[in-house]
């Protein structure tokens, strides 16, 4: 008898996020249960994501990898065409040089950022971090030495991504017609030094 309400509640639980779940994904040409809805070309202009499943878009802009985004546009076209960028070459770091460049310049372990930008994935452009350097820089010469490793730190992202689907029970993929699927990926977005796992 004492676990008559604990089942209970399990129960009730389970069939809420099962109504929720189905709100979400569910809909008119959803064919399994718990499978994304497939939505045909005139419900998505331009192939676009539906509103209502960009409604998260506010807390994207707030994450790292969306909100660099739209200065990385600004201001790197004039930057790059003025000294484009030097690959993954690691720099000599020159003190006259660190006094007013940004966090990313100035670290042991300096990286640059790019736009990342995926049609099928939303938010379509992210900003993903590179490391500059494969050791850490040194604060008393200002070159690059192997006793410590650069490494990149990551964000998780839960983002939405775009897939072919069939509106009707052939299982083939209906020309302008996606399902929307969630997807949590690791985004590099800046990087730190970390002593060698080998010495």
């Amino acid at each position: 008898h004492q676990l008559l309400p604990g089942l209970l509640l399990l129960l009730w639980l389970s069939a809420g996020l099962a109504h929720h779940g189905s709100a979400l994904w569910g809909g008119p040409h959803s064919h399994t249960h718990g499978a994304p809805r497939c939505y045909s070309a005139e419900e998505l202009p331009l192939g676009q994501a539906p509103a209502h499943l960009l409604a998260r878009a506010a807390k994207w802009e707030q994450t790292l990898p969306v909100a660099l985004v739209s200065s990385l546009e600004a201001v790197g076209r004039r930057r790059w065409q003025e000294r484009p960028p030097a690959g993954t070459q690691c720099p000599v770091l020159q003190p006259e040089e660190v006094l007013e460049a940004d966090i990313h310049q100035r670290s042991i372990s300096p990286w640059r950022y790019r736009v990342d930008t995926d049609e099928n994935r939303y938010p379509q452009k992210l900003a993903v971090a590179e490391c500059l350097c494969r050791g850490c820089i040194s604060a008393r010469t200002g070159r690059e030495t192997a006793a410590l490793n650069s490494v990149p730190l990551h964000q998780s992202l839960l983002v939405l991504r775009r897939r072919p689907c069939s509106l009707d029970a052939s299982g083939v993929p209906t020309p302008g017609a996606f399902a929307f699927h969630a997807e949590s990926i690791r985004v590099p977005i800046g990087c730190t030094c970390v002593l060698p796992r080998v010495v």
